[in-house]
């Protein structure tokens, strides 16, 4: 598995970067448990990037983040913020901002009483506190509702306060825990704009945690994904869902056809259930494990249908396949097949309007050698 740092090919903000870059080197937390909740992870995160820790529950990214907080001790590694080690300062000396999924705020105070607390902590000035407060408000659009409650507002007016609250006193890095996973979908689907306006506006490093994959994708510079304690593949969104180092990765951010080989795939061909399928050498994973047992993976919306073989290209990759459920979603059509003897699983994404296809019908599904991926199995 990979926990090496890949430079991200682009700047990951288009505002100037004045945050805080965040390097973890070797980092470990054991619970005495079978195994450790993160495994000698390493990492940096660069000033003013969009880091997303993304993963299944108990794959470590909370724990992670929870490190980096110092809400949690290390068992071993460093933890550093602008080369300086951190390892040993209690969460208060950090100065990071937090965004929690409840939104903790405090009830008995106005939404202006709640962004100042963290000035009047730190012994502001009146003035200051006051300045500071109203920029904040007019960077999350909540002016005019300083003199409000929490319980006067709508659940994503509550986390734009809680948000606006992390980051008035402008600290090191903002950490965000699963901030959206209490809202609805249109409502999360609002506030993801509006994180990423905001950090594109303040310039500051941003840690982010979900378990969601589109979140990830839609949010992210780039994606830590972690597996069983450990990133299995560091990259941006783009590079983990085109190229997927493992098959976890695969299955993990999007849909996927996934056919497995019983042998290496390093090859110029891969053969399943009598199928021999030409391999584009540009589409071989790098990971070690490709050289041992390898997948096939090829993305739903790079698959197309034809009735038969000699409706199918001759220089693409074919297999014939049982039509076993056809799935509406308003802007397209998913394709539900069935492949080989044993019925393996697959999708094709299709036009919402190309009603060409029944259930139970036999089809050849077919796709261009450019278009998948061999992984580590």
């Amino acid at each position: 598995m990979s926990t090496s740092t890949v430079a991200s090919p682009q700047s990951p903000a288009s505002a100037p970067t004045q945050g805080t870059q965040i390097r973890l080197r070797g980092v470990t937390k054991d619970y005495g448990l079978a195994a450790p909740a993160v495994d000698d992870v390493t990492l940096t995160i660069e000033p003013g990037e969009f880091m997303t820790l993304l993963g299944p529950s108990g794959s470590g990214k909370t724990t992670t983040l929870n490190l980096i907080a110092g809400f949690e001790t290390l068992t071993a590694g460093t933890i550093a913020f602008n080369g300086a080690d951190v390892g040993i300062l209690p969460p208060h000396k950090r100065n990071l901002g937090m965004l929690f999924q409840n939104y903790a705020l405090f009830p008995h105070m106005t939404v202006a009483q709640n962004i100042a607390y963290p000035l009047r902590e730190r012994r502001m000035p009146r003035a200051e506190i006051e300045r500071k407060v109203a920029d904040v408000l007019e960077l999350v659009q909540l002016q005019g509702r300083d003199g409000h409650y929490p319980r006067q507002l709508s659940g994503g007016q509550q986390q734009r306060v809680a948000l606006a609250r992390a980051i008035v006193f402008h600290p090191s890095a903002l950490l965000l825990d699963e901030p959206l996973g209490a809202l609805d979908r249109n409502l999360r689907a609002a506030l993801q704009l509006e994180i990423r306006r905001i950090h594109r506006e303040v310039g500051s490093t941003f840690v982010f945690v979900t378990h969601d994959q589109e979140e990830a994708m839609n949010l992210s510079d780039r994606i830590a994904l972690f597996n069983t304690g450990r990133i299995e593949q560091l990259g941006t969104p783009e590079q983990l869902y085109h190229a997927p180092e493992t098959l976890f990765t695969a299955r993990f951010l999007g849909d996927s056809n996934v056919f497995a080989i019983d042998g290496p795939g390093t090859g110029s061909t891969l053969a399943w259930e009598g199928a021999v399928w030409r391999v584009d050498p540009r589409t071989v994973s790098p990971h070690p494990g490709v050289a041992q047992r390898c997948a096939v993976v090829v993305r739903p919306e790079d698959l197309h249908l034809a009735p038969s073989t000699a409706d199918v290209p001759p220089d693409a990759n074919s297999l014939p396949a049982r039509v076993r459920d056809i799935e509406y979603m308003g802007s397209y059509r998913t394709v539900v097949l069935a492949y080989g003897s044993a019925g393996t699983p697959g999708r094709v994404r299709v036009e919402a309007f190309d009603a060409g296809f029944a259930i139970d019908d036999q089809v050849v599904a077919w796709w261009r050698p450019e278009r998948q991926r061999v992984v580590a199995a």
